[in-house]
């Protein structure tokens, strides 16, 4: 896992296959990642565990963004 202290608002989410699924609202807490609103108008949430790099100014996460999507939860105390 990557220092979490590089996590900032605005970030770019990006999947382990490159692609960007969602951009950083802000931290929740240390073990959370709340994200900015999707189409719908809801927010999303993902562990700080499934992040694997914090380079190039923005957040990489360990898995595909369509899986990310299915696991995210819409609720910081979910996972």
């Amino acid at each position: 896992m990557s220092d979490t202290q590089e996590i900032k608002p605005e970030m770019p989410v990006v999947c382990s296959q490159g692609g960007q699924f969602a951009t950083v609202d802000h931290m929740q807490g240390s073990d959370m990642i709340k994200l900015k609103k999707d189409d719908s108008g809801q927010h999303h949430y993902i562990p700080t565990s499934w992040v694997t790099s914090t380079k190039n100014g923005q957040v990489q996460i360990d898995r595909p963004g369509q899986e990310a999507m299915k696991q995210w939860s819409e609720s910081p105390t979910a996972h």
